[in-house]
């Protein structure tokens, strides 16, 4: 008859099998730094960011442009219609922070358009200037964008420092201002000037075929 095993000596044998027993391998570890979210190939670039680096790829060129949209129908002499329109894209130093678009209108150089990436988006002033560089005394009149818009369009709503100026200059139709900008790289590019009250004025400029390049846009340099 076999004698059965004392508890003290089963508890014993126990422990020294654990003791024994072959330890866990050590837990993976990686040296791999995490990628920024920013620096992912699959993230999607802001609307504002998407949309200057669509204008920049035509950095350099000039389009000729055509009047689509010029409501209501002007009843006196109006600057635009008739008249040779050019827009130029430079001002290319750094695309991802600003451009420069030139808007030449017949042999009136006065116009430039200039777009400047800001913390939440994009903003639109028009830099105004005389044939001797001097500034408009309407200029640097624009807005910042309100929304994210997309990477074919962003919109700028009058700014509070515009509407200041253009109240003091009389100009008070212009207090209710909303610019707006589309693109199609290759394809297209539209301006345009909106108002409540059903002011709409749209150029739409040919981005399929390059024209000679405009004189330089007064007040600045080559």
């Amino acid at each position: 008859m076999t004698k059965p095993i004392a508890p003290s000596l089963l508890a014993a044998a126990i422990v020294l099998m654990t003791a024994c027993a072959p330890a866990p391998p050590p837990a993976a570890t990686t040296n791999a730094t995490p990628v920024p979210p920013s620096e992912r190939a699959d993230l999607q670039p802001e609307p504002a960011d998407a949309f200057l680096a669509a204008l920049a790829t035509h950095c350099g060129q000039a389009f000729a442009g055509r009047i689509v949209a010029n409501q209501p129908v002007p009843t006196t002499p109006d600057a635009f219609e008739g008249q040779e329109l050019v827009m130029h894209v430079r001002g290319c130093e750094d695309p991802t922070r600003q451009l420069l678009v030139p808007f030449h209108v017949g042999d009136n150089h006065s116009r430039t358009w200039v777009l400047t990436r800001t913390d939440s988006g994009l903003r639109l002033k028009h830099d105004h200037r005389h044939e001797d560089g001097s500034e408009d005394v309407l200029t640097q009149y624009g807005g910042d964008t309100a929304t994210a818009g997309t990477a074919q369009r962003q919109e700028f709503p009058v700014d509070a420092d515009s509407v200041a100026l253009f109240e003091r200059e009389g100009s008070n139709a212009s207090v209710t201002n909303t610019w707006a900008m589309e693109i199609e790289p290759g394809q297209r590019f539209l301006y345009e000037l909106a108002r409540p009250g059903g002011r709409m004025f749209q150029v739409e400029f040919d981005l399929t075929t390059p024209v000679d390049l405009p004189p330089t846009p007064w007040g600045y340099s080559d």
